[in-house]
């Protein structure tokens, strides 16, 4: 069997012949990406840095991406907000899962727009979930994301 060059051929090219079908139908049917419409709202992914002690918590579509980071200075507890866009404005909000916890508007840190900042009057539980929505240029952003990442050792030592 293995001295037929036919058979031999066929087990060279197949591989390849399917790794190329696979590249292609995923290159040709997949969904193309759009620019966000003013009046539209989208979707935030929570990265899996937020799963764990790390910190930071990354939310992020498309080129969109924030950054949550904890904070506690003179000044005390607080979250943060980093934008790789221009925000026009962000409401938190910070509770169980199950209930609706009043949404807080998260202050501008400077007049980038891309710098925010949300006084903590104490440390969230584990279990709680922060819930944010995020302007940008006339599309609401919003996203969910736990607070596991809150309770690590490596928090930012000072706030902006």
């Amino acid at each position: 069997m293995f001295t037929s060059r036919h058979i031999m051929i066929a087990i060279i090219v197949a591989p390849a012949l399917s790794i190329a079908g696979w590249w292609a139908a995923g290159e040709f049917a997949r969904e193309q990406p759009q620019l966000a419409r003013p009046g539209q709202s989208y979707p935030l992914l929570e990265k899996s840095n937020c799963r764990y002690s790390s910190g930071a918590c990354d939310l992020e579509n498309a080129a969109l991406k924030l950054s949550l980071l904890y904070a506690q200075g003179m000044s005390g507890k607080a979250l943060l907000l980093r934008s790789s866009h221009r925000l026009e404005g962000v409401l938190m909000s910070l509770g169980p899962r199950d209930e609706e916890a009043q949404p807080r508007p998260m202050v501008a840190v400077d007049d980038t727009g891309r710098h925010w900042r949300l006084v903590l009057a104490s440390l969230p539980n584990v279990e709680h979930r922060i819930r944010l929505v995020a302007s940008a240029s006339g599309s609401a952003y919003f996203g969910d994301a736990g607070t596991v990442f809150l309770h690590a050792d490596m928090a930012a030592d000072s706030i902006p």
